[in-house]
């Protein structure tokens, strides 16, 4: 049997479980908090901060609304933590492995941890599945880079990683829809468990459909795979040299991937992870009405997925080096995110706090698609995905300090130092591209300097 297209069968699957992925990763934002009859404001279903005694109806409004905060940045540490030692070992672990065994192991693993997540009954035990779905949630995104490394030319990998980042973005407009759904619904912990058996249930399509590399994939039609090849700088093998985390990080260009990813993807996580406390807590908005209007800044996110891969393509078709198109969307994406924070940071209502926030989600999506390509830019084969991993694990340091610090920036109830910290994160990413990337040729290698 001849599939033509087989990439894209590929791709789609990779898109699936990242959907996936992001469900199960939004699962604690919006059932953190009870939920509550819209009409009368009775508890419909208690939430885990409650449930979890984290906050008790002895504390004053203020101490409840401060206590649950500070509870869940650390929860949200913890995960971070985890997900950026996965980073690190899963860009090596999908280079070892494969792509096929690396997915598998990931979604085994925080397919199990969000299903036990159900089981807990202290914060302990809760932080300890979080930990354990960080360990697994991390490894798509060394490994979608490291896939499309594979079975993409060069010209459609921007779009091949901007469709993976509309899978997130996808992913992240259906949380606010299906998790509130699923929470007032059945409880929490039932949550849990639905969302833990579909992960474990792609595992077997997974297996079944990516059997094979891309050389020997019995699926794949002749005329495919000379498209690939031929569009690759060279042809990917088992015995491609390998440089380790030691010389990448002696390595200059790495640090255009490290430092820009270290500052820019602060920017994604402070509104996935918070925004739901924040429509909250400055609008007085309750979990539907939150659900309403949460969904809008990832439409956003999903047209800058795409349209900045198409960008950049676009570029580098008309003849345009291809580092040298990446960087300029890179600086369009940057450019994007600044009048979206300002207005947001100001924004009168919930609605137009989400509609800002658009722009902010579209920038850093038209940017991170690009940004999550450079790895296969300047290397290939097994070093793909240990770059990759490096850049995660140097984004996630900066999650975890910019999650640390949310709790603090806005103990007066104001979010706008929240928003004046994103702003100061854009130059520094944007710079370090500019100026640890090499000269703008057709071709990269390691003698660059």
């Amino acid at each position: 049997m001849k599939i033509q297209g087989m990439r894209w069968l590929i791709l789609s699957l990779i898109v699936l479980v990242t959907i996936i992925n992001i469900l199960d990763r939004g699962t604690l934002n919006y059932m953190w908090q009870d939920g509550k009859d819209k009409t009368t404001g009775l508890v419909i279903q208690r939430g885990i901060a409650s449930e979890l005694h984290i906050i008790n109806d002895g504390m004053s409004a203020e101490e409840q609304q401060q206590k649950s905060k500070e509870a869940f940045a650390w929860i949200n540490i913890t995960f971070m933590l985890a997900y950026g030692v996965s980073q690190l070992v899963s860009g090596a672990m999908y280079d070892r492995v494969g792509t096929r065994k690396g997915f598998t192991i990931s979604a085994l693993i925080w397919g199990g941890a969000i299903a036990l997540t159900s089981i807990v009954t202290g914060v302990k035990q809760l932080a300890f599945f979080r930990v354990m779905l960080g360990l697994g949630e991390a490894g798509p995104w060394p490994g979608t880079t490291k896939s499309n490394a594979e079975w993409f030319p060069i010209k459609e990998r921007a779009i091949a990683q901007g469709f993976f980042g509309a899978a997130s973005s996808l992913g992240n407009i259906l949380v606010p829809v299906i998790i509130p759904l699923l929470f007032l619904s059945y409880g929490w912990r039932a949550t849990f468990v639905i969302l833990g058996v579909i992960c474990l249930l792609w595992i077997p399509l997974w297996m079944l459909v990516n059997k094979a590399s891309m050389q020997n994939h019995p699926w794949v039609t002749e005329t495919e795979k000379e498209y690939i090849l031929n569009g690759q700088t060279e042809q990917p093998s088992a015995e491609s040299k390998h440089i380790g985390i030691s010389a990448l990080v002696r390595d200059k260009k790495s640090y255009s991937v490290i430092l820009s990813r270290f500052f820019l993807d602060p920017i994604w996580w402070m509104f996935m992870t918070w925004l739901p406390i924040y429509l909250q807590e400055v609008y007085q908005l309750n979990l539907q009405d939150v659900a309403a209007v949460a969904w809008i800044p990832f439409v956003g996110a999903a047209i800058g997925s795409l349209t900045g891969g198409w960008w950049a393509g676009k570029l580098i078709s008309k003849g345009m080096p291809a580092l040298k198109a990446r960087k300029t969307t890179i600086a369009i994406g940057g450019a994007l995110i600044v009048p979206g924070m300002i207005g947001a940071a100001f924004a009168p209502t919930g609605l137009s706090a989400s509609i800002m926030l658009m722009l902010i989600l579209g920038g850093f999506q038209f940017a991170m698609t690009n940004i999550q390509t450079l790895p296969s830019d300047f290397h290939s084969g097994k070093t793909v995905g240990t770059l990759a991993g490096l850049g995660g694990a140097a984004a996630v340091l900066g999650i975890v300090i910019s999650t640390y610090l949310v709790p603090i920036l806005t103990q007066s109830g104001s979010w706008i130092p929240f928003f004046a910290m994103g702003l100061l994160l854009i130059p520094l990413s944007i710079s370090s591209i500019f100026v640890f990337s090499p000269k703008n040729k057709n071709k990269i290698t390691n003698n660059d300097y």
